[in-house]
């Protein structure tokens, strides 16, 4: 009878001899994000994790940290430094946080950029459609039914993730003109065959 366990990371440090540390509730957080934008932990600063333990050769968790502090001496000192500076960069800022910022940043997200990332498709249309020089409309909801999202012109136009070319063995059979985007951090890359 096969059985399925789980051995949480506080457990796995308890058999391995070493006890978790304790954080300040939401520091862990707080730490997450500014590592993520001062970029502490990463290769270049603390080595390749990956290789380094595979290169090192010992058994204990004391080992580890005397190995390492050994090989990267100022490994864990420059991360913290990268890190620190931007905590301080995040106190400061919070100052400017007041509660009209969180309504207008809430405002933004549930308003703006929600509208945007699910209404892309006639911001996509009427671009196509000015670079062409010509009309656009969107699909009625039985078009929608046919794989149609709009014309362009005349002709009907179906507007697709590129990730769509990959799945092209669906049963799905669109006998429309595919205009194919791709959303980034920065806005909607198209492209298109007209």
């Amino acid at each position: 009878m096969k059985k399925k366990i789980k051995i949480k990371n506080d457990e796995i440090l308890k058999l391995l001899g070493k006890s978790a540390l304790k954080f300040p509730k939401y520091s862990t957080q707080i730490l997450n994000i500014a590592n993520q934008n001062a970029q502490g932990t990463r290769p270049k600063v603390v080595g390749q994790m990956s290789d380094l333990i595979q290169e090192f050769g010992g058994r204990t968790i004391e080992e580890w940290e005397k190995w390492y502090k050994k090989k990267k001496p100022n490994a864990i000192k420059n991360a913290t430094d990268k890190i620190y500076k931007h905590i301080k960069k995040l106190k400061k800022v919070t100052k400017n946080i007041d509660k009209i910022l969180v309504k207008e940043w809430v405002e933004d997200l549930v308003i703006t950029k929600t509208f945007i990332g699910l209404k892309f498709q006639e911001a996509i249309l009427k671009k196509v459609a000015k670079l062409l020089n010509k009309k656009y409309r969107l699909a009625t909801p039985e078009e929608e039914g046919k794989g149609i999202d709009g014309y362009i012109g005349d002709k009907p136009v179906s507007i697709k993730p590129t990730t769509y070319k990959i799945k092209r063995e669906l049963p799905e059979k669109i006998e429309v003109l595919l205009i194919f985007y791709e959303k980034k951090k920065d806005g909607i890359y198209i492209e298109f065959d007209f």
